[in-house]
């Protein structure tokens, strides 16, 4: 048995669902993407964590963003202005800590610190940061993980979070 007016109703349908469906898709493709520098703690500890970067006035590092285990936080929010950024961290419940070769200036408390000579001699603290190089990505995401890396330090990998 057919309905009165087949292809009719069959055309109103998919009019209808034409008419539904195309603003949601638009909606959809017009979100923009996801611009930020991400650090995922992907350990059970809460993590401590400082980043560096070059800004237009120089040299910069501010921290502390407390992530908590299985979280991430956003450090720097919209596009990425600099090619490369720097990261240092601390389990704040077991010890240990992501770093690297490159010094900037840290404090034991909130900070953000204008250039990386003479830190202690500024009143701050040194540590070493890992360099990333986001290829001038928009955005950026570091993993920390309980993996050891070579060297012995626990592993961090840095990723276009796209």
């Amino acid at each position: 048995m057919e309905l009165a007016g087949g292809p009719r109703v069959r055309s109103a349908f998919a009019l209808l669902f034409l008419f539904l469906a195309v603003p949601l898709f638009a909606s959809v493709a017009a979100t923009p993407a996801r611009a930020d520098f991400r650090v995922c703690n992907a350990t059970q500890s809460l993590v401590g964590v400082g980043i560096g970067y070059r800004a237009k006035a120089g040299w910069i590092t501010e921290g502390w963003w407390h992530i908590e285990g299985q979280t991430c936080k956003t450090l720097i929010e919209g596009p990425l202005s600099s090619r490369f950024y720097y990261l240092y961290a601390e389990d704040a419940e077991r010890g240990g800590r992501w770093d690297g070769p490159i010094n900037m200036c840290v404090a034991e408390k909130e900070f953000k610190v204008a250039g990386v000579t003479d830190c202690v001699a500024r009143g701050f603290q040194r540590a070493g940061f890992q360099e990333y190089d986001t290829g001038e990505q928009a955005n950026w995401m570091v993993q920390l993980t309980d993996e050891p890396a070579t060297g012995g330090n626990a592993a961090a990998s840095g990723t276009n979070g796209q």
